[in-house]
């Protein structure tokens, strides 16, 4: 760890060295005041001079480490630790400043504390990326005074840190071990009723309570003189693709995020989920043309690139070719899947010009269209209206929300599947739906 050494005036010397000015100024008038002045000076510089000493003799009297994950979770609070270890042999008041990113227009975290000799202490603080890619963090400096206090120490430690910032792998794994324990009806994921049969058969059980008596299997209870039941699982290897539009709908920003993060930390979600549900997950991205086709896969290593694949990805300015993505998925995904399509439509019209790529999509695969709620639209409808302007805009802002509820309702009308989801609920709604089209055994 390199260091650096920066001396400057603390305020108490600042105030000190003003009475001796002072002092030599009054020496003009009154002479008598000269050996005051000269005394004060001398005691001054000795102090500097012992100040000095205490501070610079130990050339490592001070260490400070900061501590972040491998990778940062956009969209979340991600921990912060500032380790600090006093090696002086006295108490040392510090002033500590965090260099951070520009990306998050921080300039005040700064500590003071005191910390004892020989001792160490830790600060813990959050940060909220709202961005992927490289975040650069500077130098923690660490300000230290000696008990005289008359100037400060700069140490420098950490310098030049670079911290990737990935798709929220925090919520993947939040909603990974809800499915894990079952206890996904806690984030808000529906519990869904299987409708019929249609899971595979994996093994003859004892019946205990609770069963569905419809599965006993007779046979078997005869063999074993006691109830034995037939016992299911969900079907397997259904292939399931996340399609993420990144034309320049999805640019619109919600709460720091745009409506791109939204769709690429739920699709991180969804395919961690699909594959602990044993089917296959891949992704699509397309703008003007298709960008990128993982293919659907659910080994070990898939999940991993999911995560380097959506990294990377950005928003365009371009409109979105629909056209383009049917032939694409038509040539490169033989098998029947399940599409999760993030896009956005803000009006009737600009769903009309896409829709017969929709609907031929609809009929080789079960595709499902995800779009966004305008929370901001939704929070000014709530607001009463007092003013002829507010009546207007407010009629307006009623024409937008209720195309939205239009949009759904034209694409039921094709048998294709919709979701419409404020942003922040954007995971929770899209796996109930995977969950319900399971139930249903669409997939």
């Amino acid at each position: 760890m390199g260091w650096v050494t920066y001396l400057y005036f603390a305020n108490l010397l600042y105030y000190i060295i003003t009475a001796v000015i002072v002092l030599f100024v009054f020496g003009f008038f009154f002479p008598f005041i000269y050996p005051i002045a000269n005394y004060s000076l001398l005691a001054v510089v000795s102090l500097l001079v012992v100040d000095v000493l205490i501070l610079f003799s130990n050339r490592k009297g001070f260490f400070a480490r900061r501590d972040t994950l491998d990778k940062l979770s956009n969209g979340d609070d991600n921990p912060v630790q500032i380790v600090l270890e006093n090696r002086y042999l006295f108490p040392a008041r510090i002033t500590v400043i965090d260099e951070l990113p520009f990306q998050f227009q921080a300039r005040d975290k700064e500590y003071k504390l005191k910390v004892d000799s020989g001792k160490s202490k830790t600060i813990e603080y959050d940060v909220h990326p709202v961005k992927r890619g490289e975040y650069s963090f500077g130098a923690v400096n660490i300000y230290v005074k000696s008990p005289i206090g008359l100037i400060q120490r700069r140490f420098r430690f950490s310098q030049d840190m670079m911290v990737p910032v990935y798709p929220s792998f925090m919520q993947m794994r939040k909603y990974e071990l809800l499915a894990i324990s079952n206890q996904l009806t806690d984030a808000g994921i529906k519990k869904i009723r299987r409708r019929g049969n249609n899971a595979e058969f994996e093994q003859i059980k004892e019946y205990v309570s609770g069963d569905d008596y419809r599965t006993i299997n007779w046979k078997a209870t005869a063999r074993k003189s006691k109830l034995m039941i037939n016992q299911y699982q969900d079907e397997k290897s259904q292939q399931v693709y996340s399609v993420i539009d990144m034309g320049r709908v999805m640019r619109m920003p919600f709460e720091g995020l745009s409506l791109l993060d939204y769709a690429i930390n739920s699709s991180l979600v969804i395919s961690n989920i699909a594959m602990l549900k044993q089917d296959k997950a891949g992704i699509v991205t397309f703008s003007h043309k298709v960008q990128s086709v993982l293919p659907a896969d659910r080994r070990n290593a898939q999940l991993q690139k999911i995560l380097e694949l959506l990294y990377n990805q950005k928003t365009g300015y371009l409109e979105s070719d629909f056209e383009n993505l049917f032939i694409n998925v038509k040539t490169k995904i033989n098998q029947r899947s399940l599409l999760l399509l993030y896009t956005n439509f803000e009006s009737l019209s600009g769903l009309q010009r896409q829709l017969k790529y929709l609907r031929r999509l609809a009929k080789d695969h079960l595709l499902v269209v995800i779009f966004f709620e305008n929370t901001e639209l939704h929070a000014f409808l709530d607001k009463p209206a007092t003013t002829t302007e507010e009546v207007y805009n407010k009629a307006i802002a009623e024409k937008f929300a209720f195309e939205k509820k239009l949009i759904v309702k034209e694409l039921e009308k094709y048998g294709i599947h919709s979701i419409l989801t404020a942003p922040q609920n954007l995971s929770v709604s899209t796996i109930n739906k995977y969950l319900e089209l399971k139930a249903r055994g669409l997939i």
